[in-house]
């Protein structure tokens, strides 16, 4: 098992959750976060005032897959979440020792 992580743009979180459901993963969960790559932020006017933001707001996906399905959740999610311009995002994946359902006591691949 792997722990997909990806980090997008707020708009295209609902491309990506339809695609990977289609895929057959469910049961992600999705966080609110700022951050800033290659882009470093832009520049805002309010009241009159410019001034920088540094940190965009993003929307970070993590979904626990299972090894087999790795490589096509990663095209999944590239495909959905691209727009071709600066600031698509990044795919992390790490590993997953366990899993334990807590309400069942499933663990492992069961517990998906």
């Amino acid at each position: 098992m792997k722990l997909l992580t990806a980090i997008i743009k707020p708009f295209k979180l609902e491309e990506v959750r339809s695609a990977l459901t289609d895929l057959g993963l469910e049961g992600m969960t999705v966080t609110e976060v700022k951050g800033y790559g290659r882009q470093k932020g832009h520049t805002e006017i309010y009241r009159g005032a410019e001034y920088a933001v540094s940190f965009l707001p993003k929307i970070k996906i993590e979904i626990v897959v299972p090894a087999a399905q790795v490589e096509k959740a990663i095209e999944v999610v590239q495909s959905a979440a691209r727009t071709g311009q600066i600031g698509d995002g990044k795919i992390f994946v790490s590993p997953i020792e366990r899993t334990v359902r807590v309400r069942t006591g499933e663990t492992d691949e069961t517990a998906l």
